[in-house]
């Protein structure tokens, strides 16, 4: 490819048809980079080819290597699609969005082909296990409370004999004797019957609990009735354990919807996916996907995922909720159909249930992924990479061992605070954390009240609550904020001691890089697209200004809360503003005042029999 896009092999577009198709980009050394689909083959090899390419940056890199290609033509757009699906999962090429970061988490397998299933523990999908079921993948927690949960409930094996090799060969081990497995290695269990069990559990992971709940009922009723109560008690430990379960995942959906819900999140040159399973009204899993991001569209990325997902989704419901309109809506949605098997329908929800179950996958993915960015890196190399890239990109004069960042946070004229983080060696040091009310500044001025709480933090180092000196200060905000802290700096005569920089966010008020105190911006999000190492840096800025925005506004929060709480008093019948006061005083809270009886009450100062009464009912109407 030369300069002006034109590419160094002879391209012949004129000759590719206007059919739908898919098309495969090959580099010199013949290898596939990258798979794409296209409804008419020829325009879009244009636009790749033309003397003008259109792209981002990631397209721009990708079209740079490509010295040849081929096309496949199809009958459909659904053809198209489904055969791009399969071309990615052969080739898995550089330039297309791969979901990659789930071969950490681990599946369930239920080997359903078997004559005596298994239950293992795995990290990929096996598609040479055909009838194999598979479940997740599950967070390392979440597996381990769900296996907890099946031994509780199932009377399955755990040990690791096989069957039916192993029948009859030894005697039965003590999980038999106590009602907690079958015991099909004493011969005395068909396989029909173990694998009934088995279905159960495939039931119970699908979350189709209700089923099992009747079966469950009724062995514990003919139990009882045939005296045996020995078993019926084991029954009931079951029900109980499954009840349990249940009452976990009782959230208030409606009882009839199976669906999924696919919630999104970028920041720090990253993106999540988050998948919610709503079965039977109860979430009952979750799948998590990590991307790098490298400014493809959300349509683009959402069509990927759905792509890529569900060819080996164990359980594909009728609905799947996601937060944009898709641009071949109908060919995603007729290709995840035929997969399932069934009618699927792929929709924005506007209202009810269906929006605010996808509003919840959002808000995981969202904490999924800022906790992922907290954490700054997997390793301690990537750490000691972003501080030594900060050391470099703002010109310190060491790596810095202990940075702290402030914010500042109030709603209006009321409960204005800041707060100061601080990371240790590039992790977050919560001891270290402090919270400030602002006691001097009168009205809302985020620049005057920063000089105050860095005053008062300086004028404290060295005692307990400060320990020591930062040797980096990360201000929440632009240059404003920079020579705000720089001025108090100056006054203590701290400036030549503790180095400072600001964190700037972009439109969508994400982090988008750093300004040094000569004002002089370094884009972070642009230079982390094509460089891991200054991804971590990326990674390690947009922890600290999450980790600091938070800290403070979880602060303001509370104290409007408990203005909240004590304002209400006056809201009781004869309360005003003079007694509210008085029960304050006397009290010291709002719990203690809720705790007191009535005569505690009607000793304060001005308090009748009938406030007395009226605050006590308004404590305790509703217990």
């Amino acid at each position: 490819m030369i300069g002006d896009g034109t590419p160094t092999f002879d391209a012949r577009l004129d000759i590719v048809p206007t059919d739908p198709g898919v098309y495969l980009m090959k580099d010199a050394s013949d290898s596939v980079i990258y798979v794409g689909k296209a409804k008419n083959l020829r325009n879009r090899l244009r636009s790749y080819f033309g003397k003008h390419p259109k792209g981002n940056a990631k397209v721009m890199a990708m079209i740079s290597h490509v010295a040849d290609f081929e096309y496949v033509v199809v009958a459909s757009e659904l053809e198209a699609l489904l055969l791009e699906c399969n071309l990615i999962k052969r080739y898995q090429p550089h330039y297309n969005i791969l979901l990659r970061d789930d071969k950490g988490f681990p599946y369930v397998c239920i080997t359903m082909q078997e004559e005596y299933p298994r239950i293992m523990k795995v990290f990929r999908p096996d598609k040479n296990l055909q009838g194999a079921r598979y479940y997740g993948p599950f967070l390392s927690g979440d597996l381990f409370r769900a296996l907890q949960a099946l031994r509780d409930i199932f009377p399955t094996k755990t040990c690791r004999k096989v069957l039916p090799r192993d029948i009859g060969k030894e005697r039965a081990c003590l999980n038999y004797h106590i009602g907690r497995c079958v015991g099909p290695c004493q011969g005395g269990v068909s396989a029909a019957e173990y694998r009934k069990v088995m279905e159960n559990i495939c039931m119970f992971f699908e979350g189709k609990y209700d089923g099992i709940l009747r079966d469950l009922q009724a062995q514990m009723d003919e139990a009882s009735e045939n005296l045996d109560f020995e078993r019926a008690a084991v029954y009931r430990d079951r029900l109980q354990a499954l009840k349990a379960v249940m009452a976990e995942q009782n959230v208030s959906f409606a009882r009839e919807s199976d669906r999924d819900a696919v919630g999104f999140f970028r920041d720090a040159g990253e993106i999540c996916f988050r998948k919610l399973e709503l079965r039977e009204g109860r979430i009952i899993g979750s799948s998590t996907y990590f991307l790098k991001d490298d400014e493809e569209t959300e349509e683009s990325l959402l069509e990927a995922f759905l792509m890529q997902y569900y060819p080996t989704a164990s359980n594909i419901p009728k609905e799947i909720l996601v937060a944009i309109d898709l641009e071949d809506h109908d060919t995603v949605e007729a290709a995840i159909s035929e997969m399932a098997g069934h009618k699927v329908s792929v929709h924005v929800p506007q209202r009810g249930d269906g929006a605010r179950l996808l509003e919840l996958a959002d808000a995981n993915a969202k904490e999924a992924l800022r906790r992922r960015i907290l954490r700054v890196g997997v390793s301690n190399q990537s750490i000691e990479t972003a501080l030594k890239l900060l050391k470099e990109k703002l010109s310190l004069r060491d790596v810095p061992t202990r940075i702290e960042s402030y914010d500042i946070s109030n709603l209006g004229n009321d409960d204005r605070c800041g707060g100061m983080i601080v990371f240790t060696d590039g992790r977050p040091d919560k001891s270290a954390y402090r919270l400030f009310q602002i006691k001097t500044v009168e009205g809302q001025d985020d620049y005057a009240s920063m000089r105050e709480i860095l005053t008062r933090r300086f004028t404290h180092t060295g005692d307990d609550k400060f320990a020591k000196m930062p040797d980096l200060i990360l201000a929440d905000g632009g240059m404003g904020q920079v020579n705000a802290i720089y001025e108090v700096l100056q006054e203590l005569h701290l400036e030549d001691q503790v180095q400072l920089a600001g964190m700037v966010k972009d439109r969508r008020h994400q982090t988008h890089g750093l300004v040094n105190r000569d004002g002089v911006s370094i884009n972070l999000a642009e230079e982390a697209r094509d460089d891991e190492e200054m991804l971590a840096l990326y990674r390690m800025v947009t922890a600290v200004q999450n980790e600091v925005h938070r800290f403070a506004i979880s602060y303001q929060r509370k104290l409007s809360k408990k203005r909240n709480l004590t304002y209400s008093l006056e809201t009781i019948p004869g309360i005003g503003q003079a007694k509210r006061k008085n029960l304050m005083k006397a009290f010291g809270s709002i719990k203690a005042i809720s705790e007191a009886s009535i005569e505690e009450i009607q000793k304060v100062e001005r308090i009748t029999a009938k406030d007395a009464e009226a605050i006590y009912q308004h404590f305790h109407q509703e217990r």
